[in-house]
């Protein structure tokens, strides 16, 4: 039988600067009260929690004065979709989710826990979830493989009363639509007369396709590995045939090559590649948001030649679509006024509340704020909340 490892020791991975800063973990649980002496033990605990307990077993929502319930979030994953790894795994995937609820508490102030499921099947995943939510103010879905992610955020949304969030498709929509707004007005066109084109079928892909038509775009094409997505295109599954009834109006079939011609946006959410020469063929002031990691579908320094506006997902190129500019501050909104759940209506105000920072300062380098602007979290905080009290979903 092979030793245990001693983790006092030094690791051959720790020549990579990465694995030191991991070693042990992200993160910690921490006290918010001192136990000094007998009187501190008896009020923290046994007798006086027993009066605590009482008054909630009478009045349930006091749950959320008396309990870390109102103000923690559950980070759930099954890792079957983590960032560019794919299908690694629950163990594998614990340091994703521990910086997750690292990002969560440094830009928000949102306490979070990690957990990673022993299981994929979508019953499994509801249940587990719905069994342990008494215990959060928040679930926050993360790297969840599609479709299956559509269909366990849907189950839960609609089977518990706190915020369900599923990062990957909405904290990515939330962004680019803010980019977007930003972009849109440097190059003086409403959304209203862009033509968008989509490469990616997948959580993001088809969540970035829904808020910007609920935010008015002119017209959206969204393509999967067999081309564009249609209606009556054969081998459609619930969610594609779903997204094809409320896009591409204009009834492109053919390639995303194809449907680049003229289109005024591109965003890339596929890990294909995009021609020099297709990017060429787009509207004057196009806006080319290549946002695949690492490798975006097309090189931005290339894009630049014919593109006014280009953005990425890496933070070593100007106008990083991250998502961190949305979750901490959306689930401190919902959390802070203790919403039942997180509304289309909220995921707008969010975007709006983004697309403000950069306001008259938009650049061609500049459509979406930096995500340590201090002002990024506090904005998206208070837009959440506002349009939760205004649409009702709030408890306070």
């Amino acid at each position: 039988m092979a030793a245990e490892p001693n983790p006092t020791e030094p690791h051959p991975y720790d020549d990579d600067p990465a694995f030191p800063l991991h070693r042990g973990g992200k993160l910690e649980m921490r006290s918010t009260i001192p136990v000094r002496n007998a009187d501190d033990l008896s009020l923290a605990y046994t007798p006086g929690v027993a009066r605590v307990c009482t008054a909630i077993a009478e009045h349930p929502e006091l749950a959320y004065d008396y309990t870390w319930t109102s103000k923690v979030v559950a980070v759930v994953t099954d890792g079957t979709a983590v960032l560019g790894l794919g299908d690694i795994g629950p163990a594998a995937s614990m340091p994703v989710m521990e910086g997750k609820s690292l990002l969560f508490k440094e830009f928000a102030g949102v306490d979070s826990v990690p957990i990673a499921l022993g299981c994929t099947g979508v019953d499994e995943i509801v249940d587990t979830v719905i069994r342990m939510a008494p215990s959060f103010g928040g679930i926050n879905l993360e790297d969840i493989s599609a479709p299956r992610c559509f269909e366990i955020e849907d189950r839960l949304r609609e089977a518990l009363d706190i915020p369900v969030f599923h990062d990957d498709q909405h904290g990515t929509a939330i962004v680019v639509l803010a980019a977007l707004k930003s972009a849109a007005r440097l190059i003086g066109k409403p959304l209203s007369e862009l033509r968008a084109v989509v490469a990616g079928a997948g959580a993001s892909g088809i969540a970035v396709s829904t808020i910007l038509i609920e935010a008015g775009i002119g017209d959206i094409a969204l393509s999967d590995s067999k081309g564009l997505i249609y209606e009556g295109r054969d081998g459609l599954n619930p969610i594609k045939r779903r997204i094809a009834a409320i896009t591409n109006r204009s009834r492109l079939t053919g390639s995303t090559e194809e449907a680049l011609r003229g289109a005024d946006v591109f965003i890339g959410l596929s890990g294909s590649t995009v021609q020099e020469s297709c990017i060429a063929t787009m509207a004057p002031d196009a806006m080319v948001f290549a946002l695949s990691n690492p490798t975006p579908e097309v090189a931005p320094e290339v894009a630049r030649r014919h593109a006014r506006v280009v953005a990425t997902g890496r933070s070593d190129f100007p106008n990083q679509i991250n998502n961190v500019l949305a979750f901490p501050g959306i689930f401190r909104g919902a959390l802070d006024v203790r919403a039942h759940s997180i509304t289309e209506g909220m995921k707008l105000a969010a975007a709006d509340a983004l697309a403000g920072i950069v306001g008259d300062d938009v650049t061609a380098d500049y459509v979406i704020p930096n995500p340590f602007d201090e002002r990024v979290a506090p904005a998206v905080t208070a837009a959440v909340a506002a349009q939760a009290r205004r649409e009702g979903v709030n408890r306070i």
